[in-house]
């Protein structure tokens, strides 16, 4: 689709998409010329995929995305990390120091609206593909670049999830107190930069939609997590103190944090006086509402260590289960600390669709997390085998010759 073409434009025999049998998605007639690899670049295209976009994923031959190769586990003899964020596209296998292969990404750029590269910096630019370059072919096009660590003196350091939690400051928030550190269990970094991507896409296409205009997109995982950092981050920036890691608790709430039912943990998460009171009631000790060190949230969380022993033997006496029941039903936040099979037997037991029905889109899929009422998200297509569709996209190029 070029820069000034309707979203809705008829098929043409040249076209870079083929049609699809299914209803117009939110983003049809957008066409993504993928060359991301690994977690943030493909998760976000992903998402535009999920929405109607066709996203057409540029591999190299022979071993493609690195993630096709991370693995246990494998599902249908694919790596699952590569499965769980490459549907709905189709893999291109070009060599990009090869004229000919050179030659077919830039024809899948000129017709594409949107670019995404997750390079070291500077490498597209040595490869003829950076931006300047193919604006002039393609001046509608929104280019996205997501590095670790920036373009400029970043442009050195590798842009791996772990180094930025560690480097970036997650780790030293997360964790025991006086530990070294954890990382969080998914490479949550990625997530949070493929997000703020989309983002930075989408409104760089509101504005070609206004102006015709294309523009550069540059998002980093380590300005990514520190905006994700949120009150930690602020709390730093407009104080000076330097938070640390306090296990399950939270630095300015109380009681927010993991306690022992009788059978397993319980999570409470009590975020106001009102909800504290209630507790209170719920556990058979009202009196401890209008206890001085405990009556307001500021109060609790300098008394944050009696406030915990005042309320670890009443919650003893129950079930994480029957406290969630008493405690939900009365407006108290908490719940149990569930592993995975519990996380998605609960979105199923509230009716949110957690699952990518079986005979869609692969196996063990996580459906689409945005619900729109008119153009909800569809799964045309499983993760591409490496190359399944070079032979067809360049058909459709009319470079069968390549």
């Amino acid at each position: 689709m070029g820069p000034t073409e309707a979203p809705d434009a008829p098929e043409t025999p040249d076209s870079p998409h083929a049609p699809e049998p299914f209803p117009p998605g939110a983003l049809s007639g957008i066409v993504v010329a993928d060359f991301g690899r690994v977690l943030a670049g493909p998760y976000m295209t992903m998402l535009l995929a999920d929405l109607g976009a066709e996203v057409v994923k540029i591999e190299r031959p022979g071993s493609g995305d690195d993630t096709r190769a991370w693995g246990p586990p494998f599902a249908d003899g694919q790596a699952t990390y590569f499965l769980g964020v490459n549907r709905n596209k189709r893999s291109v296998t070009l060599d990009l120091t090869d004229p000919a292969d050179l030659a077919t990404a830039r024809a899948i750029v000129d017709r594409a609206d949107v670019l995404v590269e997750n390079f070291r910096p500077g490498t597209m630019d040595r490869l003829g593909l950076g931006y300047e370059r193919v604006r002039a072919s393609n001046p509608g096009l929104v280019y996205c670049s997501v590095t670790g660590f920036g373009a400029a003196e970043g442009a050195r350091l590798p842009g791996y999830d772990l180094l930025v939690q560690a480097m970036g400051g997650l780790m030293s928030v997360t964790g025991e107190p006086g530990g070294a550190g954890t990382k969080a269990g998914v490479a949550l970094v990625d997530v949070i930069t493929g997000l703020h991507a989309g983002l930075g896409v989408l409104a760089a296409l509101r504005h070609r939609e206004r102006t015709g205009e294309g523009q550069r997109v540059e998002v980093s995982l380590l300005t990514s997590l520190l905006s994700a950092l949120t009150n930690q981050a602020a709390a730093h920036l407009a104080t000076g103190a330097v938070p640390r890691a306090m296990g399950n608790r939270h630095p300015s709430i109380a009681p927010y944090e993991v306690f022992e039912a009788s059978d397993r943990p319980l999570v409470l998460a009590v975020g106001n006086d009102r909800q504290f009171r209630v507790l209170c009631e719920r556990i058979g000790d009202p009196g401890l509402a209008d206890d001085p060190r405990f009556a307001a949230n500021t109060a609790r969380v300098a008394h944050r260590e009696e406030l915990v022993e005042a309320l670890s033997g009443p919650l003893a006496g129950r079930t994480a289960d029957a406290w969630f029941e008493v405690l939900t039903e009365a407006g108290v936040p908490c719940g149990p600390i569930n592993d995975l099979a519990g996380a998605f037997a609960l979105a199923d037991r509230l009716g949110l669709a957690p699952r990518v029905p079986a005979s869609a889109a692969g196996p063990g899929q996580v459906a689409h997390p945005i619900t729109l009422g008119a153009t909800p998200a569809a799964y045309r297509t499983a993760p591409p085998r490496l190359g399944e569709h070079t032979d067809e996209l360049l058909a459709e190029l009319g470079r069968p010759e390549a």
